[in-house]
């Protein structure tokens, strides 16, 4: 349940229910349902049907597709936490023979293993997955499209790889582990490998007529690691918040975090789109804001799962129809309505409990030759470095104990910055990856590289 100040003003619910109203009666589905989450929990459920009388809830079924990828995507970085595996391994190191190629595990979460798209015929969405027993049917005779690393194919087959190595290093099917390290420690008592009452029927809705034709439910055997699952919008709510803030107890915030991050290179279609690839996460941009999450399909079933991290807004969206409704813009726009209309509020500003006088006295105005930049001691701990003017690489940095600072995103990711200090002790200036930061432009003072003219700064004349 909700508390007051949680709930959503009135006017936002009616909005809310009119996007999906108008998306159902568009798209010409039998049903939608949706839920929208916001500070850590769901604040908003709505459907539509073309049923009268009835109307499916948040503990409704539905078939979500590639979401399942990024389930599978959680087993393998807990893998990785745990030590079992680093995502620069080769597959082969821990799945010898696959046929697969010479792809990293990062490869293949990020689709850039440069693997075929789907199996080879017939198609495994509408058969069953007996069809294809062992990896070698999934993957077939020749299982590459492209060079390993070199650009981003999405794969279905690469998703199946990846649940063998699951089953592989942990010693259990892949529905088995999902279940006790992730379904069961996060509550998602609704989301199972195999339909379950209530639960909704997947139809085709004809493209030229106001009728529908029952898709079959497959079991995608070997498959199911890139698409197998059946989730509810109440379950996929709280999957929703676990990606925004992690948890201890399945991944930590660093972790999820990663996952959020891009690390496929994009196909120029993909850049004008704004489309990007994490570790089995999507990445969109809807208009300033960064979505991410994933979406998902399988014959009779669409769904989306959106995340909007900075406002603090979630949205999912499942509906049982083939094709026709586009329900990534939908949850896009629930996020959108919630957001603009009742925007986040900040956290207090605190200041910071404990302060290290050397750490205080790198803050401030710092120079890179002539372009200006300011330092800023956050309240979190980290120093962030942005542009004086706006523009310009910015970053922000942790600090690894030893009084040296490693970037944590953009140009600087990696990078080490650390002040180089005078022999009576005073900063002389920052290194930064090799570039010199100085308080004033091209301080005469300090080492810069190459030096500064002894004549000094000069007008025209």
């Amino acid at each position: 349940m909700t508390t007051p100040q949680d709930e959503l003003l009135p006017s936002t619910r009616r909005s809310l229910t009119h996007r999906i109203a108008v998306a159902q009666a568009e798209g010409r589905t039998p049903s939608l349902v949706a839920s929208v989450v916001r500070g850590g929990q769901a604040v908003w459920h709505g459907a539509r049907t073309s049923v009268d009388g009835h109307a499916p809830d948040e503990n409704t079924q539905y078939r979500i597709g590639s979401i399942t990828k990024t389930f599978t995507a959680v087993l393998v970085l807990r893998l990785r936490d745990e030590g079992l595996l680093d995502l620069g391994d080769p597959l082969e190191k821990h799945l010898p023979g696959t046929g697969a190629g010479d792809p990293t595990i990062a490869d293949l979460l990020a689709h850039t293993g440069g693997l075929a798209a789907e199996s080879p015929a017939p198609w495994w969405e509408r058969t069953p997955g007996t069809l294809r027993p062992e990896l070698a049917d999934v993957l077939g005779e020749k299982p590459l499209r492209h060079p390993v690393g070199r650009r981003f194919h999405y794969s279905n087959p690469g998703y199946t790889v990846l649940g063998a190595l699951v089953e592989k290093l942990r010693g259990a099917p892949w529905e088995d582990v999902l279940c006790r390290e992730v379904l069961e420690p996060l509550g998602l008592g609704s989301t199972s490998a195999r339909p379950r009452a209530p639960h909704a029927g997947g139809w085709a809705v004809h493209p030229w007529a106001d009728v529908m034709l029952p898709e079959p439910v497959e079991d995608l055997g070997r498959m199911a690691p890139a698409g197998q699952l059946w989730s509810t919008t109440g379950d996929l709510s709280r999957f929703a918040v676990f990606l925004a803030r992690g948890d201890e107890r399945v991944l930590s915030a660093a972790s999820v975090r990663e996952m959020r991050t891009p690390a496929a290179p994009p196909e120029a279609s993909d850049v004008t789109a704004g489309y990007a690839y994490g570790l089995g996460m999507e990445l969109r941009r809807s208009g300033e804001r960064l979505l991410v999450g994933h979406s998902g399909s399988l014959p009779g079933f669409l769904a989306s799962l959106t995340i909007a991290v900075e406002d603090d807004v979630a949205a999912v969206v499942l509906t049982n129809c083939t094709s026709g409704l586009p329900v990534v813009s939908v949850g896009a726009d629930l996020v959108r309505i919630v957001a603009e209309a009742e925007p986040r509020i900040p956290d207090p500003w605190r200041p910071l409990r404990d302060i290290v006088p050397e750490v205080l006295e790198l803050a401030g105005q710092w120079y890179w030759g002539t372009h200006g930049f300011g330092l800023r001691l956050t309240g979190d701990g980290l120093l962030s470095l942005e542009p004086l003017t706006g523009t310009g690489r910015r970053s922000r940095f942790r600090a690894n104990g030893d009084g040296t600072w490693t970037g944590l995103e953009g140009y600087y990711a990696g990078e080490l910055l650390r002040a180089v200090r005078r022999p009576d002790g005073e900063v002389d200036h920052l290194d930064l990856g090799s570039f010199v930061f100085t308080r004033q432009p091209y301080d005469a003072g300090a080492a810069v590289p190459g030096g500064v003219a002894l004549e000094g700064w000069r007008g025209i004349g």
